[in-house]
């Protein structure tokens, strides 16, 4: 068997063993196996009793401070398969080759004490502007079960499969957004790792761009279509409207007339200010080059343009795997300085033209890697899947900037001090947001069941994010 037929048939045994065993902690990556048999020091133990107090503390706090409704759009910058966080932003110098391998090397950021790997230059001068939350933490280790908590909020293998955090906003902003956009966008495609929308159906389902917003033209499924000029398909209109004699005659049938509402919103988006959106031609050519000229840092330029029309919920998805099992630091090598330019010219961009306050940027992956290297065959230097301590950015929306929200222990292995679980995120964007946790959703099964679990229903928390809000 090859290395890569052995390592295919051991992702898929964790992704088909996720739901039944779990994968938490380091025993569960064994059995999945992802971890071999190396071993960390003691995790983090906390009681239910203090859990209890602690989170309780922190709600009280977040709610407080928080100004609700601040967060009028989001960036969800999403690293499918998971980035390493002692790569980038939770850094441990000083503990050997081993966990270190060839990113030895630190930098300051403008902010006081906090230090990234030196693979992001550009984002160390903007951390005045982001939070750092060190101590996330879910012990699940299958990309499906992982991207589920950090998408959704709840627990995978559940009676339902729940919207994502995207879905959500769709679903609560519906009444009021009145854009030509739809109101939930992802580029380049939706991920496909479970259903977007869950059981609200397809209304809710994300628009997916495709197309590449670095080429010369961004051609946007169903809005910019490829070979046909703008001038024949407002031809193919004009042509349209003279031929449709029934639809004049009819006009003021309710349901003609729904239609001709629709049809207008839809020319709106191909011929008028919807494709004008996806124009980056209408931005300076020094202000594209800032972004970088690379598909993600086109994205990240999409988007703000996405957040100037007013679209609630924008997800970008980074062109190119993080699941870096082998080939770990040529991986990073490549896609981590885009990641940098890309992010911190949105961060700053935002910020120039007053958007940072009410536009909330969040970005992670489904979980972070292994912070031992695996240097045996089939690996030859990689990092494997890691849920029990990894590292989410979080800017604007009402997050404070220049921020450390918890602690991982010396070598990154577990969550020191401040659990910081996926509910606990969630329910802080949906507290900025407006949107009232604890409101039921509707399903096909009406069951009572709400925007986020409970605890009394099995839902892990500590707390709102009141140290950054």
């Amino acid at each position: 068997m090859s290395a890569n037929d052995n390592r295919d048939r051991q992702e898929r045994m964790s992704r088909r063993e996720a739901m039944r065993r779990g994968v938490l902690g380091a025993a569960g990556m064994v059995a999945a196996g992802g971890l071999a048999s190396h071993a960390y020091g003691a995790p983090f133990k906390i009681s239910p009793e203090e859990l209890a107090k602690m989170k309780a503390a922190h709600d009280a706090a977040a709610i407080a401070k928080a100004k609700k409704g601040q967060t009028k759009s989001v960036i969800q910058i999403f690293l499918w398969g998971g980035i390493s966080q002692n790569d980038c932003w939770d850094p441990k110098p000083g503990t050997g080759y081993n966990y270190l391998g060839e990113f030895d090397k630190f930098i300051p950021t403008n902010v006081d004490g906090v230090q990234l790997s030196y693979l992001f230059p550009s984002l160390a001068k903007q951390a005045d502007k982001y939070s750092l939350i060190r101590s996330m933490t879910h012990g699940n280790n299958g990309h499906e079960t992982a991207a589920y908590l950090m998408q959704t909020g709840h627990a995978p293998g559940g009676r339902l499969s729940f919207p994502s955090v995207g879905a959500i906003f769709s679903y609560f902003k519906k009444d009021t957004y009145k854009g030509l956009l739809p109101p939930y966008i992802v580029m380049l495609q939706a991920a496909g790792r479970f259903s977007e929308e869950g059981f609200l159906g397809p209304a809710y389902k994300p628009f997916a761009t495709g197309g590449d917003p670095n080429a010369d033209r961004f051609e946007v499924q169903g809005i910019v279509n490829r070979g046909i000029s703008d001038a024949r398909q407002q031809a193919r209109r004009e042509l349209l409207q003279r031929v449709n004699t029934l639809g004049f005659g009819l006009a003021e049938v309710p349901d003609m007339a729904a239609i001709a509402e629709a049809k207008e919103r839809a020319y709106g988006l191909i011929l008028g200010q919807g494709k004008e959106v996806f124009n980056l031609d209408n931005e300076p050519k020094a202000l594209r080059d800032r972004y970088g000229r690379h598909t993600f840092g086109q994205e990240c330029l999409a988007a703000r343009r996405m957040v100037e029309a007013g679209v609630p919920y924008v997800t970008i998805s980074f062109p190119g795997g993080w699941d870096t099992h082998s080939n770990h630091f040529p991986t990073m090598k490549r896609q981590c300085p885009m990641l940098d330019q890309g992010m911190a010219a949105l961060l700053e961009d935002l910020s120039n033209r007053g958007l940072l306050d009410s536009t909330l940027v969040w970005c992670t992956g489904e979980f972070g890697r292994t912070p031992e290297i695996y240097w045996e065959p089939p690996w030859n230097g990689g990092r494997h899947h890691y849920g029990n301590v990894f590292t989410v950015l979080v800017a604007g929306g009402g997050f404070k900037g220049g921020r450390v929200v918890g602690e991982s222990d010396e070598l990154g292995a577990y969550v020191k001090e401040r659990p910081v679980y996926p509910a606990d995120l969630m329910g802080s964007l949906y507290l900025l947001a407006g949107i009232d946790a604890a409101a039921p959703l509707p399903n096909p099964e009406g069951l009572d069941v709400h925007v986020l679990d409970t605890e009394s229903e099995g839902m892990k928390s500590a707390g709102l994010l009141d140290e950054i809000m």
